[in-house]
C-alpha cells in the first residue's frame, strides 16, 4: 500500500460492522485519522473522531465526509424483510453518501458492494447493490467498487451460523453449488491498499478472494468449517422446495427479525458464487494472505473465547 500521510482523512461508513471495524482497525494500526459513521454513541477511541447519525442524516454525513480525502463507504442492509429496507440502504443511502462526498469536494471513493450485484436479478439485495454501482459509476469521483463474496472472520454474525451448526454435527446446505471466500483482514487491507487510487484502480470494479482457485464447493466449505470446530459434519444438500418452506417457517416465527429470507434463497442456490477471473486487484497491490483453513480455524477460536460457541 502506498504511504499516506497521518494528516490524510480517512471517512468510513459502517465502522461499526463487522467489516467496517476491520477496516477501522487496520486503519488506526496505519495511523491514519478516521472520521466514523454511528447510529449510536460509541466509547472515545484514539484516532477516531465519531459522526453520530446514519445514511439518511445530511447534516451528520456533511460532517462525515469535510475536509477527507478519501471515504470507504462500507454501510449497507443486508437483510430486509421487504425491497423498501433494501432501497433505503443500498440505493438512497449510497446516493446521499455520494452527493455528499461531491458536494464536500472529497475526490477518492471506495465502494463495498456484494458478488451478488453480478446477477442483479436474482435477489432484490443483488439489485439494491447492483443499483447502488450504478449511482457510484456515473458519478464524477475517482471510484474503485469492490465487491466481496462470502466474508468470513471475527464478529461476523452471519457466517457464524454455520460454526454453530457444524459444532451440532450437521450443516444444511443450499443445492450444490460453488463459492468464494474472503477473510475479512485480508478485504480490510484491500479496502486501505485503494485509498491512493490510481490508473490501475480508478473506475475499476474488483471480486478479491482467498486465492483459491474455484472457490469451494458448499460441502467442501462445510466440512472446512467442520474441522476449525473439531467435528466432521453431515453436510446436507437440501432442495431449493425446503429451503423456501424453512424460509417462510422463519418469517412465520421471528417476523422481522427472520434470518433466512426468500430473497435470500434466491441467490443461495444459484450454483456458482465463485468471483469472475480476470476481475482480481492487481496483484502488485494486494493478494490474499490468510489461507482459509488457517483462518477457519482462527475465526472458530475467537467464536470459543468469546462464548459464542459452547
Amino acid at each position: 500500500m502506498a504511504a499516506r500521510r497521518p494528516s490524510d482523512l480517512l471517512a468510513i461508513t459502517g465502522a461499526t460492522g463487522f467489516v467496517g471495524q476491520a477496516v477501522l482497525d487496520a486503519a488506526v494500526a496505519l495511523g491514519l485519522d478516521v472520521r466514523a459513521l454511528t447510529r449510536r454513541r460509541q466509547e472515545p477511541r484514539a484516532g477516531v473522531e465519531w459522526v453520530q447519525g446514519d445514511l439518511d442524516d445530511e447534516r451528520a454525513l456533511r460532517r462525515l465526509v469535510t475536509r477527507s480525502s478519501v471515504v470507504i463507504h462500507i454501510a449497507g442492509v443486508v437483510n430486509s424483510p421487504d425491497p423498501a429496507g433494501f432501497e433505503a440502504g443500498n440505493v438512497r443511502g449510497t446516493l446521499n453518501v455520494v452527493n455528499a462526498a461531491l458536494t464536500a469536494g472529497v475526490n477518492r471513493f471506495v465502494h463495498v458492494s456484494s458478488l451478488t450485484a453480478r446477477a442483479p436479478d436474482l435477489s432484490v439485495y443483488g439489485a439494491s447493490k447492483r443499483r447502488g454501482e450504478r449511482i457510484v459509476a456515473a458519478s464524477s469521483l475517482d471510484w474503485t467498487i469492490v465487491r466481496p463474496p462470502g466474508v468470513y472472520g471475527p464478529r461476523d454474525t452471519e457466517m457464524f451460523e454455520l460454526f454453530r451448526l457444524a459444532r451440532k454435527g450437521v450443516v444444511p446446505l443450499p443445492p450444490a453449488g460453488r463459492a468464494s471466500l474472503i477473510h475479512v483482514g485480508d478485504l480490510a487491507r484491500l479496502l486501505l491498499a485503494l485509498i491512493p487510487g490510481g490508473e490501475a484502480v480508478t473506475s475499476q470494479t474488483f471480486e478479491p478472494d482467498d486465492g483459491r482457485p474455484g472457490g469451494w464447493t458448499h460441502v467442501e466449505m462445510a466440512r472446512a468449517i467442520g474441522m476449525a470446530v473439531g467435528k466432521r459434519p453431515l453436510a446436507l444438500s437440501l432442495p431449493r422446495r425446503v429451503l423456501e418452506w424453512v424460509a417462510r417457517a422463519d418469517r412465520s416465527w421471528r417476523k422481522d427479525r427472520a434470518k433466512l429470507t426468500l430473497d435470500r434463497v434466491n441467490y443461495m442456490c444459484h450454483p456458482d458464487w465463485t468471483v469472475s477471473q480476470g476481475m482480481q486487484p492487481p496483484a502488485d497491490l494486494w493478494q490474499p494472505e490468510i489461507a482459509t483453513d488457517i483462518g477457519l480455524h482462527a475465526t472458530a477460536a475467537w467464536y470459543k473465547d468469546m462464548g459464542w460457541l459452547k
